[in-house]
């Protein structure tokens, strides 16, 4: 399987691996078939309700890891709102492409993301 330099930069590199204490939503996708678990993690400017600060936790596959790394850098500083709106296929179009049997791992990063805000949300 070939990966795009981005896929692996992202994949070996990732800025936003980690975890926040005290997040304000956390978030949770996975696949059982595959083994991808992603849990992302969200801290919330309570005024301007833009993401302040996102790390994610993910064990997977390398399209897995990068596809959360991605997610995590095209919405940092994104309103709740502009963040919905993020698509799987932005993410590959970001990471340059993925390998058809992994367009599921950028799904999973979507489907987390949704799940962090919907968990913030039941916080207000």
């Amino acid at each position: 399987m070939i990966y795009s330099k981005k896929v692996l930069k992202h994949f070996l590199h990732p800025k936003f691996f980690g975890k926040i204490k005290n997040a304000d939503g956390i978030g949770k996708a996975g696949n059982p078939l595959c083994g991808d678990l992603m849990e992302l993690y969200l801290k919330i400017d309570k005024k301007t309700k833009k993401i302040k600060d996102i790390k994610f936790q993910t064990t997977g596959c390398c399209a897995a890891i990068a596809s959360s790394d991605m997610i995590c850098e095209v919405v940092k500083g994104k309103t709740i709102k502009g963040a919905l709106k993020v698509k799987f296929e932005d993410i590959i179009k970001k990471l340059g492409k993925l390998p058809p049997v992994k367009v599921h791992c950028s799904i999973l990063a979507t489907q987390a993301l949704k799940s962090a805000i919907e968990n913030y949300k039941k916080k207000l």
